[in-house]
């Protein structure tokens, strides 16, 4: 499951993994459009879909409005952000979009990053040296 902005990675995974040494043997094109905004139900959990560019054309973070949750991926980190350096990353988009988008979810939401220790909406919105 990706946003569609991303399916230019999958299409390219055959050449980027080879430039890295690493084999890959493709992937079935069988992949679900997650759009921004939409709900993505897991058992009794209820995720909301928010596109924020910038790390990649399609990244998405994942919201639990229940738990005060954010799955954030490599979008934001506990004082830092994502890289932009890779194909499709802007770093302008991904800075304008944590701000507009996941810094207007309450200070007390619990951040996980797709790498490192956890954070807070708050701790990340004052502390974060990015921003």
């Amino acid at each position: 499951m990706l946003n569609s902005e991303d399916i230019f990675l999958l299409d390219s995974a055959n050449k980027i993994a080879e430039l890295y040494g690493i084999k890959y043997d493709g992937y079935e094109n069988k992949t679900n459009n997650i759009e921004d905004k939409s709900t993505l139900n897991i058992g009794n959990i209820e995720l909301e879909c928010i596109h924020v560019p910038g790390h990649s054309p399609g990244s998405i973070c994942f919201y639990n409005k229940s738990k005060n949750i954010l799955i954030a991926g490599d979008v934001l980190f506990n004082m830092s952000i994502g890289r932009t350096d890779l194909p499709g990353g802007n770093y302008e988009q991904l800075i304008t979009g944590i701000q507009k988008r996941l810094f207007t979810l309450p200070e007390e939401t619990i951040v996980y990053p797709g790498h490192g220790i956890k954070s807070s909406i708050g701790h990340e919105k004052y502390h974060n040296p990015f921003f």
